[in-house]
């Protein structure tokens, strides 16, 4: 199914329930509620229906918790590199074989055109890994850690009903205090783990999670509600499949925005609803020397360069942007992309059962 496949109803279940889905025994029926507020006719039990379906489909890639995962442990970087022509399938086929390397990328660039993401449990073993990886590929790796983080907020709205995706029940349910801990105990990472690829799509999900993992369904639904509140979960919602959706371009920005003015800059960029991600990153003297990153999302070409013109105009009132001073580097071909080592990050991070 595709984007133009869908119905107002559909297209109105995406779009509202993309970020703050209720945290109750049954969830359903107040989410139900909302879209009935907004001229949508549809009941709990229909709306497990659409959310099952489009969720079947591939219209979405899950329903359910988007982890933090810096939030339960261990790290992730992102990791440039340069593989000549002649040999770039050898190489990313070397780079791939890592178990770390969760997410990488063909990328445009006269240089540095292979992108990947390292996920480890222990933040020294990143720096094993890219020795291991030049020393087998005989090419340098640029690490660029996040210094400051201004969004994550991955939402791609469609045309039809509820399209500014401001529907939020997120306040719903108990409001459990903040405990702030850095460590997990067992039964939060039992709990990490059973959401971690969704929720199941049922009345009841938080309850069925709780049946699986041995716990009350009570404490899912505080502890659940107190992650969101402490940033261990992102948002819980519908998590759209963007390329089903007809969002096809993928532009990273890059800028080489200057040092005194990023801290405006950042929160002004992310402001922008199409901005999916925007990050501080380091420089690398003499190879890469952009220090600020904003991924965006278009349905074409055109909206594309529409949308970067736009972060380019935000840029533009707190410094004089030149053509030199920036980038889009599109995406041509995934290379590989698998989870974020979630149970190892997260056994990492435990305590064990005689300190809980």
């Amino acid at each position: 199914m595709t984007e133009t496949d869908l119905d107002d109803r559909e297209r109105a279940v995406i779009n509202a329930f993309q970020g703050g889905f209720p945290v109750v025994r049954h969830p359903f029926e107040p989410a139900a509620e909302a879209l009935r507020g907004r001229g949508i006719d549809v009941d709990a039990a229909d709306l497990v229906d659409l959310v099952r379906e489009l969720d079947e489909d591939g219209v979405l890639t899950r329903f359910g918790a988007l982890i933090n995962a810096e939030e339960i442990g261990g790290q992730a970087t992102l990791v440039a590199m340069h593989a000549p022509e002649e040999e770039y399938e050898e190489i990313a086929e070397l780079v791939n074989d890592h178990r770390e390397v969760a997410h990488n990328y063909e990328r445009e660039h006269p240089h540095l055109n292979m992108w990947f993401v390292l996920s480890v449990a222990d933040e020294d073993r990143v720096d094993e890994v890219l020795a291991e990886i030049e020393e087998e590929t005989g090419q340098e790796t640029y690490n660029l850690p996040k210094q400051q983080e201004f969004r994550v907020e991955a939402k791609f709205l469609l045309d039809g009903p509820v399209q500014d995706g401001d529907v939020d029940l997120s306040h719903l349910g108990p409001s459990p205090d903040r405990t702030d801990r850095d460590v997990l105990t067992p039964a939060e990472r039992d709990l990490v783990l059973a959401i971690q690829d969704g929720l199941p799509v049922t009345a009841t999900p938080y309850a069925d999670v709780a049946e699986d993992i041995g716990q009350d369904a009570e404490w899912v639904v505080e502890t659940l509600r107190r992650f969101n509140e402490e940033g261990k979960v992102r948002r819980v919602g519908v998590i759209p499949n963007h390329y089903s959706l007809g969002y096809t371009e993928n532009g990273m920005t890059v800028w080489d925005v200057p040092d005194d003015v990023v801290g405006e800059v950042g929160p002004a960029v992310a402001s922008l609803d199409f901005v999916t991600h925007c990050y501080e990153r380091p420089r690398h003297d003499d190879v890469w020397s952009y220090n600020f990153f904003a991924m965006t999302h278009g349905r074409s070409e055109d909206e594309s360069k529409e949308r970067i013109r736009q972060v380019r105009d935000v840029m533009s009132e707190y410094w004089d942007v030149g053509d030199d001073d920036w980038d889009t580097l599109f995406s041509t071909r995934i290379l590989k992309k698998t989870g974020l080592r979630m149970a190892e990050r997260a056994d990492a991070n435990t305590e064990s059962d005689s300190e809980a």
